[in-house]
């Protein structure tokens, strides 16, 4: 690949390093900003207790990748003599104390809010000092049966080092008093907790009296701890968790099986470098001194928490308990509005290009379109790229019969797609076992395009269809994240499709598109184009807006496009929900420029780019946000919406919904710092998400109404 990058100046990056126009905003505060936002929805007291506790577990999660991908160099930082210039003292304190700030207010939360307000339902999570008589038997019994027969006790000696412990798992320290069996006094034990235990049990109905009630498997083992240690006396102890890097790095121009190579550093992202330590509130100074210094990380990293010291897990509660009362309203999507279920999808698109918003409308009609292209004797050839499907997907399973079908099958299989490698690893291994050809896309570069392309023939031509989509081919997740698909058999479009395909297996010279944009090759460049061409026409004084809706916007030479082209008198809005490193509303420089984040139900997720100046109007949907990575680092599509009443379609449902979302949005200040929109706790406020389940409900609601007239 990047002999071909030298020789093709067509293929080269479009920009190098460029320096910022203005100060830009810390793109890792960002992000813990952007977690801050989703706590509030476990702070509303207008959303669902249990839905409460969701997004609480969500907001773990988050920090949870946050410390494996990119907490490391301030770690590294923080100890004695590796300060860096990029991470100075104050930058390495104002990150401890934001995330430390974040954390007391998650477990403030939990402790005060969520935990009370579930005990009114008669939802509990019963600690060992308040359990009854028959509940300690009870619990007692579990812990000698489920329990016990799995843990053993590590002693440490010099015969019997600190073990390994794999990131994220549950453990105990234990300080003992006496002397072992040999005599000695070693007096700190741990004891490795299996994952395969669920961190959350109810309690049968007999000694529930009637409640649900539940147990924290840390507890279970903390109230059990001496009898693991029988002879010795059990002194202080804690629960913790130790956070690793992991993030796997492989250096793809030495290894000669790239999923080989994967594979075994599966093996070893459990034991990466230590980043945090999490800890019960109320362990002792030596026994977290102890830790710390096994695990190499200074105080900072240290993390006191009262309560579970994985959150995360909490969402088995949710799965526990059965009060529908306590969750949103079941939501059921319904079947995309331009689609027929049951009839020929192939003979709709000769008519037109096909929309589907998600999750307001289904994710079938994506899998209907696949079913019918396997299912069809006149389909040739089907190539689909994989990033992350899931480790239980119907289209990997629909792939599988069409190879068995006789079809040409091409899997682009995404084996660095993150903490989804071993999910696509199988998938791979799957598909080439049964003769379908499974590459793994360019060296160096990730494979973020979501693309299906089919080829059918029909009389002595062959014809092409075409899914593009903003977001991934998961089903679970396609009923959870905001996204945009489009069926096509466009001919331009299909082509340009076929050929970036061909590109990613064969890696020869990509072709001149006809209408996609392509990273890394030219999107960068015509997105900052585009820009141009907008802020260009401001100047002339003519009407010029820009409108994107993203994840994130941390890429320089974009970011350094929009804030010039504010500064000739375009008008620009944009629909960051995530990190966004570009300030706006800063007098002088960014005042045209507008941030907006929301958070909702569903997870923001589609990319939508509009541009209009003068007369001229365009829109892309891409799978790529506006990150150095994506420009640069991955193989990305952006495609135009060229139907006027499509692309009328999206800007009211993608772009103008969300600019008067008057409940759910959060503002970029000139500060920095996001507010809340003013009326987001009227509940009368509209929120865009809302507004459109019900706009696609009454819909929903119609259709079915005239069926049964008919």
């Amino acid at each position: 690949m990047n002999a071909l990058l030298s020789s093709d100046p067509f293929t080269q990056p479009a920009l190098g390093p460029e320096a910022a126009d203005i100060p830009l905003l810390d793109r890792d505060h960002s992000i813990l900003a952007f977690n801050d936002r989703v706590l509030d929805w476990a702070r509303r007291t207008d959303v669902p207790l249990l839905e409460r506790l969701r997004y609480l577990c969500i907001v773990s999660s988050n920090l949870d990748e946050f410390f494996e991908v990119r907490s490391a160099p301030y770690v590294v930082a923080q100890k004695p003599g590796q300060v860096k210039d990029s991470y100075s003292l104050e930058a390495i304190a104002a990150f401890s104390e934001i995330v430390h700030r974040l954390v007391g207010e998650q477990y403030a939360l939990y402790n005060e809010q969520l935990m009370p307000a579930l005990a009114e339902h008669g939802i509990a999570i019963v600690s060992h000092g308040e359990r009854t008589a028959a509940q300690r038997r009870w619990v007692q019994e579990y812990f000698e049966r489920e329990v016990r027969p799995l843990l053993i006790p590590v002693g440490l000696d010099p015969a019997h080092p600190f073990p390994l412990v794999a990131n994220k798992s549950l453990n105990f320290i234990v300080q003992l008093g006496g002397k072992d069996a040999f005599g000695r006094q070693n007096d700190i034990a741990i004891v490795k907790v299996p994952r395969v235990l669920p961190r959350l049990i109810r309690m049968p109905s007999k000694v529930a009296d009637g409640k649900t009630l539940c147990v924290l498997l840390s507890s279970v083992i903390r109230a059990h701890l001496q009898d693991l240690f029988p002879g010795r006396e059990v002194g202080q102890f804690s629960q913790f968790r130790v956070t690793r890097h992991s993030d796997l790095a492989v250096d793809e121009e030495e290894v000669r099986n790239l999923r080989t190579a994967l594979r075994l550093g599966l093996q070893q992202r459990h034991y990466g470098q230590a980043v945090r330590l999490e800890v019960s509130a109320g362990c002792s100074e030596r026994l977290a001194e102890f830790l710390l210094n096994q695990f190499g990380l200074a105080a900072a990293a240290l993390y006191r928490v009262p309560g579970p010291v994985n959150l995360v897990r909490l969402q088995q509660l949710i799965e526990l308990v059965d009060a529908p009362k306590l969750m949103f309203p079941p939501y059921k999507a319904s079947y995309p509005r331009q689609l027929v279920e049951g009839q020929p999808i192939f003979e709709r698109l000769r008519q037109g290009d096909v929309l589907i918003h998600q999750p307001f409308e289904s994710f079938d009609g994506v899998i209907d379109f696949l079913r019918q292209a396997v299912r069809d004797p006149q389909v040739l050839a089907i190539k689909q790229t994989i990033y992350r499907t899931g480790s239980d997907s119907v289209m990997m399973d629909l792939l599988r019969e069409a190879v068995q079908r006789g079809k040409e099958v091409t899997a682009v299989v995404e084996l660095k797609a993150r903490f989804d490698e071993e999910a696509n690893i199988n998938w791979a291994e799957q598909l080439e076992a049964i003769g379908a050809q499974v590459v793994y896309g360019v060296v160096g570069l990730k494979t973020h395009a979501k693309m299906l392309l089919v080829t059918r023939r029909e009389g002595k031509h062959l014809v092409r269809y075409a899914h593009l989509s903003t977001g991934n081919y998961n089903p679970r997740t396609a009923r959870l994240y905001t996204d945009l698909s489009v069926l096509t058999a466009h001919p331009q479009l299909t082509a340009d499709v076929e050929n970036v395909f061909v590109h990613i297996a064969s890696q020869v010279r990509l072709p001149k598109l006809h209408l996609a944009w392509v990273a890394p090759f030219h999107l960068q460049r015509r997105l900052i184009e585009r820009v141009q061409e907008v802020g260009a026409s401001a100047a002339r004084g003519e009407d010029a807006r820009v409108i994107l809706k993203m994840n994130a916007l941390t890429d320089v030479p974009l970011i350094n496009a929009l804030v010039r082209a504010g500064k000739q008198g375009a008008r620009i809005d944009l629909l960051v929900r995530g990190g966004c490193m570009l300030p706006a509303r800063v007098a002088g420089m960014t005042d045209n420029i507008r941030v907006r984040s929301v958070i909702g139900r569903f997870l923001e997720h589609s990319r939508v780019f509009y541009f209009r100046h003068g007369e001229q109007e365009s829109l892309y949907l891409s799978s790529a946000d506006w990150m150095n990575r994506n420009m640069l680092r991955r193989v990305e599509l952006a495609w135009p919406v060229l139907d006027p009443v499509l692309r009328r379609r999206i800007v009211d449902e993608c772009l103008v919904a969300y600019l008067h979302d008057a409940r759910d949005a959060w503002d970029l200040m000139a500060d920095g710092l996001y507010h809340r929109v003013e009326t987001a706790l009227d509940p009368a406020s509209p929120g865009a998400q809302q507004a459109l389940m019900e706009r696609y409900a009454a819909r929903t609601a119609l259709a079915e109404k005239e069926v049964r007239w008919t």
